[in-house]
């Protein structure tokens, strides 16, 4: 039996012109992953992550953390939505940067609403494939994985729409499950898989055991 780790990608810039980019904060909560898994003696068969910057940057944080680079696969199924695209398909109207509360509860307001259409599909999303097709993304990556590492444990690093769908896939749950879990997901959470030949097993969903320190609860972030 393997395991698989897939961790969401530490804190990005809401807000900023370039999403695709850690904070500071995004940097230091990989980090302290990595140290985390050090501290258990954690290695890794093999790594998969999407394209993303902060997918990479993530990565590169655990790794620090680790004390340990190995080569990782790039594999584009795990990148995430286009969240503006989403939103826009649902609004026609002017699309500001969320910088107050009350802009972020719009935002994600609109998110839910564009993603329920987009995987019902009522939307098509500008430069974006259908939910089906993004889907098989997903699960292409986790096929791979059970064939090819099976005896193994594997880390895969994605971003909140993939690993929800994944855990939605294995369990077989409604969009509008799928769309509160994804909502839901803390940055560099874990979710946890086993997986044989045949089929993946979820263990659990969204833990921060790293951040669970009295030096690190103001560090746990969904953004």
């Amino acid at each position: 039996m393997g395991q698989l780790y897939l961790v969401r990608h530490g804190q990005a810039s809401l807000g900023a012109d370039d999403y695709d980019q850690l904070s500071p904060l995004g940097e230091r909560q990989a980090q302290r992953l990595g140290e985390h898994w050090r501290g258990q003696g954690m290695r890794f068969d093999a790594i998969f992550t999407g394209t993303l910057k902060r997918h990479a940057q993530t990565l590169q944080g655990i790794q620090r953390g680790l004390g340990d680079k190995q080569n990782a696969t790039a594999w584009p199924g795990l990148n995430e939505y286009d969240s503006e695209a989403i939103i826009r398909s649902v609004h026609t109207g002017p699309l500001d940067k969320p910088t107050t509360p009350e802009a972020y509860r719009d935002h994600f307001r609109l998110l839910r609403q564009g993603l329920k259409a987009w995987m019902a599909g009522q939307a098509a999303p500008h430069g974006m494939p259908s939910h089906a097709a993004f889907l098989e993304g997903v699960t292409s990556a986790l096929d791979h994985i059970r064939h090819h590492h099976c005896e193994g444990q594997v880390l895969l690093v994605s971003s909140g729409g993939p690993i929800s769908m994944a855990v939605g896939h294995v369990l077989g749950l409604t969009a509008d499950k799928v769309i509160e879990l994804n909502l839901r997901m803390r940055n560099s959470a874990i979710c946890e898989f086993n997986f044989n030949p045949k089929r993946h097993t979820l263990v659990s969903f969204n833990t921060i055991p790293h951040l669970e320190t009295p030096g690190h609860t103001s560090w746990v972030t969904y953004a």
